[in-house]
């Protein structure tokens, strides 16, 4: 048997590790067998153990993520600054965006959006409210548009001005609070100020290099504003004809100071959070701006339902399906009943669409904690084959409707609102349900029936739709909301919203209470007979 040769005695290396223990040698303190090796790479949390540095990339990651995250705490925290523009009190905004541009927001007829500039920056300019004061002597003195101009642009230039030293406080407090908070080392949380304010910079510069002054030529309108062109002519005719624009200006200035303090001076109601908001729409006959008022409006009441009393169609062909695609996106429940201008047809591609419910021969359905039933119009007129029935079919559908309402009564599930698109047919319910919705005459009106329902028949909300260019004058654009109590799910107050129709400025907002000395006779005996 070979002989193990022993290794020559080498003096220990002081700037050696410490050998694992080996066999032949004194063992060290023995290890808790449940107690496992740190993996390598981590540091310890005590004793200042030492741990691999992170990969520069994943530091350099970190960093940018605060810098972005803190610069955009600070902006929605405190970027933005309160200033009068001419007549009107404004809010300015920086706001992170990928396309850059401004937006102009006149709540709650709509909004413009200007391709002013290209930068990670978008500038946002709310209309808080438009000062009666200043606006009527503009209108009274025509005198002082000439000097408008020189003041609007005095008084952009002092808000662009406090908006950029306001931001970038912003931009380096939020990245650099933040930067402490994750990192807890003063040095790398002043970077991230720094860094932040040098991207605030840099987007500066983008947006003073790409800035497009002609960019007010070519606005996008959305919302009730899309009709804003034909309220103030053409941009474009203005280089050209700035007289005309000064009085279009004028009657525009005029309008919108109306519509504010129409809204500063309604009645006393404060609906609370919980309160139910219905939008009533009816006969739009085909009119396409209808859908952009629509969602205008859900947008601005936060509207929890929206009914409509039918005639949304004109002839109620398969072809005009398609005008029927932005239902399902308006933003809210859509309850709809059918009217003598929209077809079966009609109907069945409603029925098919998401977040629509489709209201015939008294069915019922819950949506947003209110109950609602109705019919649709026996009628069907663009049909010139058959004779119209009249009043008569009306009352038998109203018939139908009362009886499937005091069914739902004694099954235990009565009906807050009841629709139909024939007033003649809505009235035929009287003393079932607390309130009936109706449209067809394109016109408003409010009354209590013999027995106690409500009922309220709208007006047109298509302004008449395609059919409104034959008439002498435009008809107007209608729509109400009503406010329900969620508990009782009653109706406690309704605003009438009125827009002029074609090429009018008109906008004005009433509002109406249900009176309180007003109660509500009880229904009748569930196996009285409908009215003749």
């Amino acid at each position: 048997m070979a002989r193990r040769t022993p290794e020559p005695h080498r003096a220990p290396d002081p700037d050696r590790a410490p050998e694992p223990h080996r066999a032949g040698r004194r063992p060290g303190p023995l290890r808790a067998p449940w107690r496992r090796t740190r993996p390598a790479g981590t540091s310890g949390t005590s004793g200042g153990g030492l741990g691999r540095t992170p990969h520069p990339w994943a530091r350099a990651l970190a960093l940018a993520a605060v810098v972005l995250a803190g610069a955009w705490l600070g902006l929605l925290v405190a970027g933005e600054v309160r200033i009068p523009v001419g007549p009107v009190d404004t809010t300015m905004t920086l706001r992170p965006s990928l396309t850059g541009g401004t937006r102009i927001n006149v709540a709650p007829l709509g909004d413009l959006r200007l391709d002013s500039h290209h930068a990670p920056v978008r500038l946002d300019v709310d209309v808080d409210r438009l000062d009666p004061a200043r606006a009527g002597a503009l209108v009274e003195d025509p005198g002082l548009f000439s000097e408008l101009g020189d003041a609007v642009s005095a008084d952009i230039r002092d808000g662009t001005r406090e908006l950029a030293f306001r931001s970038c406080a912003a931009v380096v407090t939020g990245a650099t609070a933040l930067g402490l908070v994750v990192f807890r080392r003063p040095r790398r949380a002043l970077a991230a100020g720094g860094l932040a304010l040098a991207l605030l910079a840099s987007s500066a510069a983008s947006a003073a290099a790409t800035w497009n002054p002609d960019s007010v030529l070519e606005p996008r309108y959305s919302g009730l504003l899309t009709s804003a062109p034909s309220l103030v002519g053409d941009a474009r005719s203005i280089v050209t004809d700035f007289d005309v624009y000064q009085k279009e200006l004028a009657r525009l200035v005029t309008n919108v100071t109306r519509l504010y303090d129409a809204t500063s001076t309604l009645p006393a109601y404060r609906p609370d959070p919980d309160t139910l908001r219905v939008l009533h729409v009816s006969d739009i006959h085909l009119n396409p701006a209808a859908w952009h008022i629509v969602r205008s409006l859900v947008r601005q009441y936060r509207i929890d339902v929206i009914v409509d009393s039918g005639d949304t169609m004109d002839h109620g062909s398969a072809a005009e399906n398609g005008f029927l695609d932005p239902v399902s996106g308006l933003g809210a429940p859509y309850v709809w009943v059918r009217g003598n201008h929209d077809s079966r047809t009609t109907q069945a591609y409603l029925s098919r669409m998401r977040n629509v419910h489709v209201l015939d021969e008294g069915r019922a359905v819950t949506v947003a904690g209110l109950r609602l039933a109705g019919t649709g119009d026996p009628q069907f007129t663009p049909d010139r084959s058959v004779a119209a029935a009249g009043d008569p079919a009306e009352r038998m559908a109203g018939i139908r409707l009362a009886s499937a309402l005091r069914d739902q009564e004694r099954a235990g599930t009565p009906v807050d609102i009841a629709v139909a698109h024939n007033p003649v047919a809505a009235a035929e319910v009287d003393g079932t349900v607390p309130l009936v919705l109706a449209g067809h005459v394109h016109h408003r009106r409010t009354e209590v029936l013999e027995h106690g329902t409500r009922l309220r028949i709208e007006g047109s909300t298509g302004g008449g739709g395609l059919r409104a260019v034959q008439n002498e004058h435009p008809e107007e654009v209608r729509a109400s909301v009503l406010y329900l109590d969620r508990s009782e799910r009653r109706l406690q107050a309704w605003d009438e919203i009125t827009l002029g129709g074609l090429g009018l400025t008109k906008a004005e907002v009433s509002r109406h209470l249900v009176e309180a000395e007003e109660p509500l006779p009880p229904a009748p005996p569930a196996s009285a007979p409908a009215a003749p």
